[in-house]
């Protein structure tokens, strides 16, 4: 059976959104970030990425992880490549083309989108979006997704989709990483195509499941 360690308010939500899409059935196992707790070591502490018992799963302390009948992977895109390719269907790919085109999306999500989302996300989860010092790092982290956005809206405004022109894990594995960018409404409505493409992907029974499951999530 498919376990997935991590909280659906986490990088995991992208583990638990693919599993619902492809209808697998899998053990959860609650493992929240570190700092969000006062003390990750204290006796009563939920287990967290910092507990020896994760620690053993994921010397990284970080999450998501899958164990996947011994298998046991950390890196939550590559997770989801994996079970998309191992489960087959219409979210994998149909020939080595649209693999090649899977993981370029994939990797492009990445590497050009997600570590200046994740900024974005960070100041704001800080307390620090409308202070000066925080306005300033997410308007620079504004200023390095353009072109990745630009590359997007482009690829986006002649299909619905990303590959094959039908729902795929690169569409759940990108729009996972845009998904962090929606807070900037004026920066993210200035790409048409990429808000009805999000839209789309928002749209599916799976995701609306995982997003029920995030916010009745209690740590």
């Amino acid at each position: 059976m498919l376990t997935i360690y991590g909280c659906y308010t986490s990088r995991a939500s992208r583990n638990y959104w693919l599993a619902l899409e492809l209808g697998l059935e899998f053990r959860s196992v609650p493992v929240v970030q570190a700092r969000r707790l006062a003390d990750p070591q204290a006796p009563d502490a939920p287990i967290n990425t910092a507990s020896p018992a994760f620690l053993a799963i994921n010397p990284m302390g970080q999450i998501p992880a899958i164990d996947d009948d011994g298998l046991v992977l950390t890196e939550s895109l590559a997770n989801n490549l994996y079970l998309a390719r191992k489960h087959g269907g219409p979210l994998a790919a149909a020939d080595i083309r649209e693999e090649g085109q899977i993981d370029h999306w994939t990797l492009f999500a990445a590497t050009a989108i997600e570590p200046s989302a994740v900024r974005i996300v960070r100041t704001i989860d800080d307390g620090a979006g409308e202070t000066e010092e925080g306005r300033a790092v997410i308007a620079g982290a504004l200023v390095t997704l353009a072109q990745g956005f630009a590359i997007a809206e482009r690829h986006l405004s002649t299909r619905d989709y990303l590959v094959g022109n039908r729902f795929t894990v690169a569409d759940l594995n990108m729009a996972e990483v845009f998904r962090y960018t929606m807070s900037q409404t004026a920066f993210f409505e200035r790409h048409p195509a990429i808000v009805a493409w999000v839209a789309r992907c928002h749209d599916r029974p799976a995701f609306k499941q995982m997003m029920e499951n995030r916010l009745a999530e209690r740590f």
